[in-house]
């Protein structure tokens, strides 16, 4: 099979041959061939991480080096039992994070597919649909108004074809596409046979066969600089600053402790060693399989509540979203519009109008939308005296569509649908009782109609005509001089729920604005009618000419935006991400997806155009703003639990540490071996994987949260000192009481500071006092089996290898006793805290 470069200038008939296909499309057989050898239809080819390379991944972080360096550096040391012990630690973690991190990437790629988009192909002559990364050279596919174009592609069949190109040519208007071969030129624009992968079909029906695909297709060959990283969220920025404090404590403790410990002449080896491990045991470096696992269990019960996430970092986004902005349409709206009226100016029915309109309706062969169901399931009307000669589609800037058709006796008719004020713009006349007057005179009387209506909370539509000389061609520019007809009034009833929903909404530090297209009255009136708490309404035109420094202090004041377009929808967005709000935005049409790529949390439906679903990071399975709330508890949950993580593992790690920098001022030896620090961090570790299944207390899903260094950095001081004081209280126990030498006195220390950090996540997972807020069984099962463990392992066989012996009872009892007033203080310490604190959270 030979793919042609200049497959523009061929005939569909040759191109068939070379591509070895046909009007039937290929058999399913061929066409899982051909993916095995052109591969997927991807951009960007993203390699799907076998079991083995994602086992082998989890030991290329810094942490995980560093303890590789340190038992390289125990080897040469010629202290191959330690070698052995850290290199046994290194593998247990990694397999630890391997088990977490395969579950969470499947269980997400399994929730992907419902949301991945697929494209109408003719396979052995029957059309099915396929995902569209399947699409290869030689396909039939078939593309309609809100279809995203899967390949660069020649047409064979077209009716009324217009495509957006922007993203390739930079023309904001839609192209008219035909079927005849271009050997005229070969620049994007002169390709009209072509239609290419990434651009949109605007209105029409077409059939085409692909020739390239992924990579080699025209958006293929400029990908690099069309597809940029997703931009960070305040998620990941919080993750990165985070690991700079990290890195910023960790390097100074260590120093600290290295000068010390060479200071008082303790072996350099063994000192560095010492050190290294210390480094690693102040990170938290199950931190990447926690964020991991957390996120995909967040995923995994959102998508329960219908919510499917297709970038997993905006959970967090999600979570933390302060502005909700979306059309009234279907969420305080049904989303069901009926046709209500159809009224001429003396506000009579005339037939001729709801004929014309089915007229327009029926053959418009743009979008479905509910105006045109509405229109066309009113009245079954009779129109086998009319053909369709061409359409005018409709497009954002004249906001109105034209059908031409063609009348045995009449001639050509052209009929436009649309805004009032758009179809208003293009009418010199109106008819009156069957007579055409000059529009202006009525101008008044047209005006005071629509607010009348408007304010009855019915949307109102125009209707023109005129008749047309024949031709082969209509333009934009025929529609001029027509002649009002009359009026189309639509109802779409208020949601019996949607008060309840806004103020839930409210409740969750969520304040809903929506972005209309439609007129002032009827928005507002929507609005009042379901009880939505109005504060101000800005039109399409005011914020045309405000001055930028205007638009922000309208879109911080104003709730509701009506007469808008896409390109002031995004303006809006902007407006409000300038002014720090967490924006999300929620649509579903060829005209939102600009808004939903603007926003922080783009989101849209299943049921919504290829177009906006592409562009969204959450997709709803509902158009439901209840879905929507429920989604962002769990996304709440989702954050809260990954900063327990943080919390519980910074504070604890940077008490033991502080502990350990303390101790080598006056001990004569080594406070605790590398091999332990690290035995100690993968055992305190262990109970907190299991905290993506942990209860969140209410009181934490109450309003957005974000990242906070600085919250961050005073819990780990404030618990990590006080962690060090019971340390401290250990020390003395041991020296001053039980004379310990160092195997015992590091034996004491590692039982009481792995006792003392698994039970103090008990206290610390919440605000509230921690009989008050039931963890979950997994996290009490972890924490009881750790520490079990724990008191066990200075008592088998094998801990004189871990440099362990065994404790008396006297020391358990007296330990026991340091663990209840250290939990005591816990919880003292948490009400003095959050009192002090709480208002930065």
């Amino acid at each position: 099979m030979n793919i042609p470069e200049r497959y523009w200038e061929i005939k569909t008939e040759d191109l068939f041959k070379l591509l070895e296909t046909s009007f039937s499309g290929l058999s399913q057989a061929e066409a899982e061939n051909r993916l095995t050898i052109f591969g997927h239809n991807i951009l960007k080819k993203k390699r799907k991480k076998s079991a083995l390379s994602l086992f082998i991944s989890q030991f290329k972080s810094p942490i995980i080096l560093i303890l590789i360096f340190a038992s390289a550096v125990s080897a040469v040391a010629r202290d191959f039992t330690d070698t052995a012990i850290i290199l046994a630690i290194i593998v247990i973690s990694g397999f630890l994070s391997f088990i977490q991190e395969h579950s969470a990437t499947n269980a997400v790629e399994k929730l992907l597919q419902t949301v991945k988009t697929k494209t109408m192909v003719s396979r052995g002559g029957k059309k099915k649909e396929v995902f569209t990364d399947e699409i290869v050279p030689g396909d039939i596919v078939f593309l309609s108004a809100g279809s995203l174009i899967p390949a660069d592609c020649a047409l064979i069949e077209e009716k009324d074809l217009f495509v957006n190109e922007a993203m390739l040519t930079g023309e904001t208007f839609p192209v008219e596409k035909g079927i005849q071969s271009s050997p005229q030129g070969h620049s994007l624009a002169q390709r009209t046979n072509c239609v290419f992968m990434g651009t949109t079909v605007e209105s029409g029906t077409a059939a085409a066969v692909a020739v390239k695909t992924g990579v080699n297709t025209e958006i293929g060959k400029i990908a690099d600089r069309l597809i940029l990283k997703s931009p960070e969220t305040d998620f990941e920025r919080g993750v990165r600053r985070f690991g700079y404090l990290l890195m910023e404590v960790t390097l100074i403790l260590v120093l600290i402790v290295f000068a010390i410990n060479v200071y008082f002449h303790h072996p350099v080896i063994e000192t560095l060693m010492f050190s290294l491990a210390l480094a690693v045991g102040l990170t938290p470096q199950l931190l990447p399989a926690i964020i991991s696992v957390n996120l995909s269990k967040g995923s995994q019960a959102m998508s329960k509540k219908g919510v499917i996430v297709k970038r997993l970092a905006s959970i967090e986004n999600f979570g933390t979203m302060d502005i909700l902005c979306t059309d009234k349409t279907g969420t305080l709206t049904e989303g069901k519009v009926y046709l209500h009226e159809y009224l001429d100016i003396k506000q009579n029915k005339d037939k001729k109008i709801i004929f014309y309109a089915f007229l327009n309706s029926i053959y418009q062969t743009g979008l479905k939308n509910p105006i045109d169901e509405a229109i066309v399931s009113f009245e079954k009307q009779d129109i086998s005296g009319y053909e369709k000669v061409d359409e005018i589609p409709y497009d954002f800037q004249r906001r109105r569509l034209s059908i031409v058709v063609e009348e045995r006796v009449n001639g050509d008719i052209l009929i436009s649908k649309g805004a009032l004020k758009s179809i208003l713009d293009a009418c010199k006349y109106i008819e009156i009782e069957g007579k055409e007057h000059e529009i202006n005179s009525y101008l008044g009387d047209i005006n005071r109609l629509y607010h009348k209506w408007s304010m009855k909370g019915l949307r109102i539509l125009g209707l023109a005509y005129k008749k047309v000389e024949e031709k082969k061609v209509y333009s934009k520019t025929d529609e001029s001089e027509m002649i009002l007809l009359g009026f189309l009034l639509f109802l779409d009833p208020p949601k019996g729920d949607a008060k309840k929903m806004v103020s839930d909404l409210s409740k969750l530090g969520i304040e809903l604005k929506t972005i209309t297209g439609d007129n002032r009255f009827i928005s507002r009136y929507t609005a009042e009618s379901v009880g939505f708490p109005f504060k101000g309404l800005v039109t399409g035109e005011e914020l045309d000419n405000m001055s930028d420094e205007a638009i922000l202090h309208a879109v911080e004041g104003a709730n509701i935006f009506a007469e808008v377009d896409p390109n002031q929808k995004e303006k809006i967005i902007l407006s409000l991400k300038k002014l720090g709000h967490v924006v999300g935005f929620m649509g579903d049409g060829i005209n939102d997806a600009t808004a939903i790529h603007a926003s922080d949390v783009g989101i849209s439906v299943n049921t919504a155009v290829d177009v906006a679903k592409e562009a969204a990071d959450i997709v709803l399975l509902e158009k439901e703003l209840k879905i929507l709330k429920d989604g962002v508890v769990e996304g709440r949950k989702t954050f809260a639990n990954t900063l327990k993580y943080v919390f519980m593992a910074t504070s604890a790690n940077f008490g033991n540490m502080f502990s350990v920098a303390g101790a080598s001022l006056f001990l004569p030896f080594l406070p605790m071996l590398p091999k332990q620090i690290l035995l100690t961090n993968l055992l305190t570790d262990f109970p907190e994987m299991t905290i993506a299944t942990d209860e969140v207390d209410f009181e934490l899903l109450e309003k957005p949260r974000k990242w906070d260094i600085n919250f961050i950095k005073r819990f780990m001081i404030f618990f990590g000192l006080m962690s060090s004081i019971f340390d401290y209280i250990t020390f003395g126990v041991l020296l001053l009481i039980l004379k310990a030498d160092p195997a015992l006195f590091r034996t004491g220390w590692f039982v009481e500071s792995v006792l003392s950090a698994s039970f103090v996540v008990l206290a610390v997972r919440t605000r509230k006092p921690f009989f008050k807020s039931r963890p979950s069984k997994y996290l009490l099962f972890t924490t009881l089996m750790i520490a079990a463990i724990t008191i066990v392992i200075p008592y088998l066989p094998f801990s004189g290898l871990l440099g362990f012996r065994p404790v008396s009872g006297g020391f358990l009892l007296a330990l026991s006793i340091i663990l209840f007033s250290y939990i005591a203080l816990a919880e003292a310490g948490k009400r003095i805290f959050y009192r002090n604190y709480a208002n930065e959270k």
